[in-house]
């Protein structure tokens, strides 16, 4: 993807791409995001930082699950999550991360 094809986001990879390209309202291939859906988002992300959280911990390791289930087989980010010290996964997560692969 050339720089001209991405109205100037630097890059395309990780969490600040997606952040970045939904402050501008254009999506990582250039194209302006639909304004209905950008109001949604920011609608309901308005509700989550209004959210009163429960810990630092708790949301470190949601999302470590969240996120390294899309990388990382059950049984290696299980252990990661035990020699870290979290809890280890839940059979809720399990399936719904783990059921489909």
């Amino acid at each position: 993807m050339t720089t001209e094809a991405n109205s100037g986001l630097d890059s395309t990879t990780g969490a600040e791409a997606v952040d970045e390209a939904i402050a501008r309202g254009i999506d990582l291939d250039g194209s302006p995001i639909p304004s209905a859906k950008l109001e949604l988002y920011n609608k309901v992300m308005a509700l989550e930082a209004g959210r009163q959280r429960s810990g630092v911990s708790n949301t470190m390791r949601s999302r470590i699950v969240r996120i390294g289930a899309k990388h990382i087989p059950q049984a290696e980010l299980n252990q990661m999550l035990v020699d870290a010290d979290f809890a280890p996964l839940k059979d809720k997560e399990i399936a719904f991360y783990y059921s489909s692969k």
